[in-house]
């Protein structure tokens, strides 16, 4: 369904309209809905109906899912906007600055790691590592060995340069 061609803050939607319209399955809305990301009403029949914030709310814990927040780091950011009533401009401007510093964090982060391991850093800690994994071979008869002693898993790092001497 084209995005444009429907109200985003109607008012008694059921779980199959907020799940077409959104983009996000069924059972993904019930788990926001347990996790307490979304609310819904409840008909005299049990069923869920829900609020006219609810897209609005959905598509910020997509894009909170996209910068890998977790889901209650995204409970906290959801927390900061008024209960039941649609977001605003300025909702979404605190919630893009938020994003747009745990993205610039967890660059640094990620470039931190990618400096490590260029630098050839980790190349111990790795060794280390496949040392308390032994090495698994098959004899003929398919029997797992696992009295094999283990060699490094990464070798080398082929990147790691060497100390000028």
């Amino acid at each position: 369904m084209d995005s444009g061609s429907f109200d985003w803050h109607e008012v008694g939607l059921t779980v199959g309209q907020v799940a077409e319209r959104s983009g996000v399955a069924a059972s993904a809305l019930r788990f926001y809905e347990r996790q307490g990301l979304i609310t819904s009403d409840r008909t005299a029949g049990n069923q869920r109906r829900y609020r006219g914030d609810v897209l609005c709310r959905v598509a910020m814990i997509r894009a909170c899912q996209r910068v890998g927040l977790s889901i209650a780091e995204i409970r906290t950011a959801l927390a900061e906007l008024p209960e039941g009533q649609i977001p605003g401009p300025e909702d979404w401007q605190r919630l893009s600055q938020r994003l747009e510093h745990e993205l610039h964090d967890r660059i640094d982060d990620l470039n931190r790691a990618l400096d490590a391991l260029l630098q050839g850093t980790v190349q111990g800690q790795a060794e280390e590592d496949a040392a308390t994994f032994p090495a698994r071979k098959r004899s003929a008869d398919g029997a797992v060995d696992a009295r094999v002693p283990s060699r490094s898993l990464c070798g080398k790092l082929s990147t790691a340069k060497e100390p000028a001497t």
